[in-house]
């Protein structure tokens, strides 16, 4: 239990300096990662609330884009509190979902122009600028490698296209 607290705290310390973790210490789940961060307990809150935590720890594997607490912070005044209500469990869960594809995605395979459907149904654009990946509009800061898919950590929350 400590050595994975250790080695989950040391990947993150990774993915805040632009780095990846070593294969070798992946955490379990992409949940897991997420878990295990700092930065990322408004996104936990989120996906309890969403009852979306036992569907990313299956097996995957997937890829999850990761907003940070600030990037929650960010959002116009008003919003997370609104989807984290409960009567707005499924508009949570179609924001959630446009955070997560099926399949493991490293940052540099992501191309400039490159579309990529997600778990919700809507589909995501990838921009390369001046040596960094952004989806949409939010730029990719890092990412940590878990057993069932990778998480890339980004600086904005995905909102998904009105239908």
């Amino acid at each position: 239990m400590k050595r994975r607290l250790v080695t989950t705290l040391v990947g993150l310390a990774l993915v805040l300096a632009g780095g990846a973790v070593p294969a070798a210490d992946t955490p379990q789940t992409v949940v897991d990662v997420a878990v295990g961060s700092p930065d990322h307990t408004t996104l936990v809150a989120a996906l309890k609330a969403a009852d979306y935590v036992v569907s990313l720890q299956n097996p995957g594997p997937f890829t999850v884009f990761a907003p940070t607490n600030a990037a929650f912070a960010a959002l116009p005044a008003g919003t997370l509190d609104e989807l984290l209500k409960p009567e707005k469990k499924g508009d949570l869960q179609n924001v959630l979902k446009y955070h997560v594809t099926v399949s493991t995605y490293e940052k540099g395979w992501l191309k400039d122009g490159q579309t990529m459907g997600m778990a919700n149904g809507a589909k995501v654009t990838f921009h390369a600028k001046d040596g960094a990946v952004l989806i949409n509009d939010a730029k990719i800061l890092g990412s940590v490698r878990a057993g069932n898919g990778i998480v890339h950590v980004v600086d904005k929350v995905l909102l998904p296209p009105a239908k």
